[in-house]
């Protein structure tokens, strides 16, 4: 498996593009802004969308990247998430006011977008390749997911902050090999970290000592103008884990 990083920001601006993840050429894992960074001839091969939650720089890309190339599709797109986010996506964005239904066009035998719903815990196989809904904490029904290749499995958190739930579960994970966990604001923004449900660095220290096997650490969804800050109060408390910036473009292979 190979996951390349589309977009992995707060925010946008300079450069940054919100969380979208690429797998191999044909799953999606989020789609915020990242996907307009992808070619025609690239969208078209995309067949799965994982999103996380309905959270607009997670989702807002979806409309175009349907739009752009559903007429160009032998089949169409499936969105996999939470039946709570595909509500949302169906009552606030695919309903002919924001943006036109496209689990009905062309018609609805024969659409451009489906929806199929999991729950945390879920397991999909696609094509060999692994994809487990995993528990996360944010202020909306959010999940995380485990891509497991059968030779190594990368988690990816998600908006999330403190979260029990999560880490029996990665600690489980014999062939874990890299974790991708967020870090949204600075120490100085804590409170509107937990107000917020994110992580800050001293939250996301105590988060880490639930971690119980090693992996590669990468640290998503800081916020533009305050990220090199929150990489350096990251980088002085927890040298230990060696924690790097997830940076657009950056390639995964396991």
């Amino acid at each position: 498996m190979r996951l390349r990083v589309l977009g992995c920001s707060g925010g946008i601006g300079s450069g940054e593009q919100t969380t979208a993840l690429l797998l191999d050429d044909d799953v999606l894992i989020d789609a915020g802004t990242g996907v307009g960074c992808l070619t025609i001839e690239e969208m078209v091969r995309i067949d799965h969308v994982f999103v996380t939650h309905a959270h607009l720089d997670h989702v807002a890309f979806i409309p175009f990247l349907v739009d752009t190339v559903g007429s160009m599709r032998i089949r169409p797109i499936t969105v996999h998430a939470l039946q709570a986010t595909l509500d949302t996506l169906q009552t606030h964005l695919f309903n002919w006011q924001l943006w036109p239904d496209f689990t009905k066009i062309p018609n609805i035998h024969d659409p451009y977008l489906r929806y199929e719903a999991l729950a945390q815990g879920d397991t999909l196989v696609i094509d060999g390749r692994r994809i487990t809904a995993l528990p996360a904490n944010h202020v909306i029904p959010t999940v995380g997911y485990q891509l497991d290749s059968g030779k190594s499995s990368l988690i990816f958190s998600a908006d999330t902050t403190i979260n029990d739930a999560f880490w029996p579960i990665a600690n489980q994970i014999e062939n874990l090999k890299y974790l991708i966990i967020e870090s949204a604001f600075s120490n100085h923004k804590r409170d509107i970290a937990i107000r917020s449900k994110h992580l800050c660095p001293d939250m996301l220290m105590d988060e880490l000592q639930k971690l119980a096997r090693p992996a590669e650490i990468f640290v998503t969804h800081l916020k533009p103008g305050e990220a090199d800050l929150t990489m350096r109060e990251i980088q002085q408390s927890m040298a230990q884990w060696n924690l790097r910036r997830l940076e657009n473009n950056q390639l995964f292979e396991f």
